[in-house]
């Protein structure tokens, strides 16, 4: 089959930063705001995953994400097995909002679920109403945060009819304030240790759903492992909130972490100051992902600009604490591996083993 690629499936982020760049700045005049409340913004999160505001004692961090389009996902499959999936795109959701904002260092401490719909008839069905509800309990169970309530509303003529948009936000606290990372301590000679995903996550969804269309089986195409395609991209996404908060406990404050979603391992760079990040070992990839590359016709730069391509999340740790932070991470069930090392020079990654280099103005994600 001919080439695809993230824009042919509705994703061009030429398009998409530009107005995310004007709402920053926009957004930045209002920190003002703060003062007449006793509080201030910390002004290096603007851009960040999470905005952290200094209430004194302690910080606190927000967050608002959403799914994307995993859910038309869902609604396929149900057709072909008969599962509605609802509670593992719940986690997906989840995770969108507790992933962003442990970045900061937050330990995130309540989510707020948003569920439009395109009408009152979407939440009459019992069986996925249950297990939107239950996954999504257990997900806040396994983060350990408070579910404080929500929003459903039905939106006929905005959402379409049958189908619904899944939002989450997140407050969080950095308490110690000395848990707060936002790359001031990030240098040259740190580690880049990087956790492994469970598979497609959130991101990238787009690129597959249009991959199905192409395929004489869509969803039901048998992966190299006898996995269904769909049921491959409906693993959820893995909640990284129980390894940072290991970390904590053991001592460990990252000097940087990133959540691997839109942008790939662009995201890598993400911080402004100008460092190379080289990297020496790649996390395993995949079957869904090997195989949406392969049948997809993308190459080594689409991919790993896009997709997590194995690797869900980054923490940039001191070196001495390299070997302890994977320890960690893989004592509380997420994988992880010691990828390769920040180093001076010009803002890029440089990924050894594919002889693939992202330079610095291929991410405009900040202000």
């Amino acid at each position: 089959m001919a080439k695809l690629d993230y824009k042919q499936a509705g994703v061009d982020y030429a398009k998409i930063d530009p107005l995310k760049l004007l709402a920053q700045r926009a957004a930045a005049d209002t920190a003002g705001n703060l003062a007449q409340h006793g509080f201030s913004e910390v002004a290096a999160s603007r851009g960040e995953s999470a905005y952290v505001v200094d209430c004194g004692d302690f910080y606190l961090a927000s967050i608002t994400e959403c799914l994307g389009t995993k859910a038309l996902v869902a609604d396929a499959m149900r057709a072909i097995t008969g599962r509605t999936y609802y509670d593992q795109i719940a986690q997906d959701t989840v995770a969108m909002a507790i992933n962003d904002i442990i970045t900061v260092g937050a330990t995130p401490i309540s989510v707020h679920a948003y569920w439009a719909t395109g009408g009152s008839d979407w939440f009459a069905d019992e069986a996925r109403a249950r297990d939107l509800v239950s996954g999504w309990k257990r997900a806040c169970d396994r983060c350990g945060v408070s579910w404080g309530g929500g929003e459903t509303p039905a939106l006929a003529g905005v959402v379409e009819p049958g189908r619904v948009d899944l939002a989450a936000s997140c407050v969080g606290i950095v308490r110690p304030k000395s848990r707060l990372t936002l790359g001031d301590k990030l240098a040259a000679g740190d580690a880049i240790v990087l956790l492994g995903s469970s598979g497609i996550h959130a991101n990238g969804i787009s690129l597959a759903r249009k991959l199905a269309e192409h395929l004489p089986d869509g969803y039901a195409t048998q992966l190299e492992d006898s996995t269904l395609l769909g049921d491959a991209l409906l693993e959820p996404t893995l909640l990284y909130s129980p390894v940072t908060e290991a970390l904590a406990a053991a001592g460990i404050v990252p000097h940087y972490g990133v959540n691997i979603t839109g942008h790939g391992w662009r995201k890598l760079m993400r911080h402004p100051v100008p460092l190379t990040y080289q990297i020496d070992v790649l996390p395993p990839l995949p079957p869904v992902l090997r195989f949406i590359q392969q049948h997809a016709a993308i190459d080594d730069r689409e991919a790993y600009g896009n997709l997590n391509m194995g690797a869900g999340f980054a923490l940039f740790v001191a070196n001495a604490d390299a070997e302890r932070t994977v320890q960690v991470a893989r004592q509380v069930g997420v994988g992880a591996s010691i990828a390769g090392r920040v180093a001076t020079g010009p803002k890029r990654i440089v990924i050894e083993p594919l002889a693939l280099t992202f330079s610095g103005d291929e991410l405009h994600v900040r202000a």
